[in-house]
């Protein structure tokens, strides 16, 4: 009977149906910040942040940009006027604050948004960053990320992440079904990792790109996970107490044709009502249960033999 229940538990958490007549996740009632990602790493902004502007430009600050790719910016006066150089190993850009175009290599080219001084800082179109700098660089409408550089993605295999042996993360070990890779063999270690390494791919598996909290009508709260796969549970870990794993519900599956999509995985689960394979028929705590309960969620991947990983709870 206990490997029954195992069989199913497992089943149930590789996809949580639920008819929900295919309506979408509730989205964000605001506007995310835009993010900027240089060779798939977040770019720290101190002060000024990337924003769009009232024609749907995206405006960088450029000095932080362009010191990141090696590129000298200058500043002088005219007057009145207001100038910005930007000058790197191959090319060279001219701009006057307050204008629309530009001098790329000599040539005078027109980006349809002012070049402008925002919170001390300067801010000019993607676009010209792409052209001055002779980048690739490309807008992620989805993630309102802009993507520099590279799309080679950092991994969980990396040395960067380092690991942490289970036997000293006890507290958080009481459900030993969830703790076992896909050959059901139990990890000896696991790796943590905080929102701000996303996107990350774990181990040589899915692309892991966003978490965020979301709301849906019929659903209720939930947590939204944008990766390169379909379909993948996850499982808050609770301190001294049992995991809370969830599947997919399917349903809710949003697709973004550009390779990624949205799982959607319910906050509150009936799954709850089973412990290390044992089924509680008569416990209604499951219902209770708040997701900053949870210290870090478990991101599951069947290319993850070698150790687990999970995410700093960032809804805390």
């Amino acid at each position: 009977m206990k490997k029954l229940l195992l069989a199913v538990l497992a089943s149930m958490l590789t996809v949580s149906m639920i008819d929900t007549g295919n309506e979408a996740v509730a989205a964000a009632s605001t506007p995310k910040q835009v993010e900027v990602l240089l060779n798939t790493v977040k770019m720290k902004f101190p002060d000024a942040k990337p924003f769009q502007d009232g024609q749907g430009s995206v405006m960088v600050p450029i000095r932080f940009v362009s010191e990141a790719l090696s590129a000298k910016v200058t500043y002088s006066k005219e007057g009145k006027v207001s100038k910005v150089g930007m000058i790197s190993k191959d090319h060279q850009v001219d701009m006057t604050i307050g204008h629309t175009s530009a001098l790329v290599d000599g040539l005078k080219k027109d980006y349809g948004s002012q070049i402008l001084i925002k919170q001390n800082r300067t801010f000019v179109p993607l676009r010209l960053v792409s052209e001055g700098l002779g980048q690739k660089v490309e807008w992620d409408k989805i993630g309102r990320w802009v993507w520099i550089g590279n799309k080679d993605f950092r991994s969980t295999d990396d040395k960067a992440f380092k690991l942490t042996k289970l036997s000293d993360f006890k507290a958080y070990t009481q459900s030993e079904e969830f703790l076992k890779n896909m050959k059901l063999e139990k990890y000896k270690n696991i790796k943590i990792i905080k929102e701000s390494d996303l996107p990350i791919k774990l181990g040589d598996g899915q692309i892991v790109y966003d978490i965020n909290k979301t709301k849906d009508s019929i659903l209720g709260d939930g947590v939204q996970i944008r990766s390169s796969q379909r379909g993948n549970s996850i499982t808050f870990l609770v301190k001294n107490s049992y995991a809370r794993g969830r599947g997919v519900v399917d349903a809710a599956f949003i697709n973004n044709d550009d390779k990624t999509g949205m799982n959607f995985y319910p906050v509150l689960s009936r799954l709850d009502k089973f412990r290390n394979g044992e089924y509680l028929d008569n416990y209604e705590g499951w219902k209770n249960f708040k997701m900053k309960q949870a210290d870090y969620i478990l991101l599951r991947d069947g290319d993850l033999d070698e150790y687990a990983v999970a995410i700093i709870n960032p809804f805390k």
